[in-house]
């Protein structure tokens, strides 16, 4: 996915200033602070998104375009302000995209095989269905 991010002349940005910004919607949104992973301000009924909100959404849809739960992402938001120099997100970061690339390649190798067992079936299938054709065309 393509953030369609462009720079913005004020500190804060509406809920539908979100949506179009980042291809999310408002109940996304609205999910994401019930989830206490978004902290918008709030103007009476309206949500105003900081900076710190822009960028946490940009690691949120970057921590679920790699399959990470939002548990993973919640954890390694709140490490942000360990006051290490964000040494400790870096390194949990790091060992999360290990583990979750390793699932990924065995599911690409267990897909792949699924895959090529289809490709055999379907070759068998064709064979047999050119048999039965042949065989109903010699009986006429």
């Amino acid at each position: 996915m393509q953030l369609k991010v462009t720079p913005m002349n004020t500190d804060t940005m509406t809920i539908r200033q979100m949506c179009d910004a980042y291809d999310v919607t408002p109940r996304t949104l609205r999910f994401y602070e019930a989830k206490e992973l978004l902290f918008p301000e709030r103007l009476g009924q309206k949500r105003l998104f900081t900076k710190r909100d822009r960028a946490r959404l940009k690691l949120i849809i970057r921590g679920k375009r790699f399959g990470f739960s939002l548990e993973e992402i919640r954890q390694l938001l709140d490490l942000y302000h360990v006051g290490d120099q964000q040494e400790t997100q870096f390194n949990r970061a790091y060992d999360i995209a290990q583990r979750r690339l390793a699932d990924m390649l065995a599911q690409r190798d267990e897909l792949n095989a699924a895959i090529d067992d289809l490709q055999e079936q379907l070759k068998w299938g064709e064979k047999m269905i050119a048999s039965m054709t042949h065989s109903r065309t010699n009986a006429a």
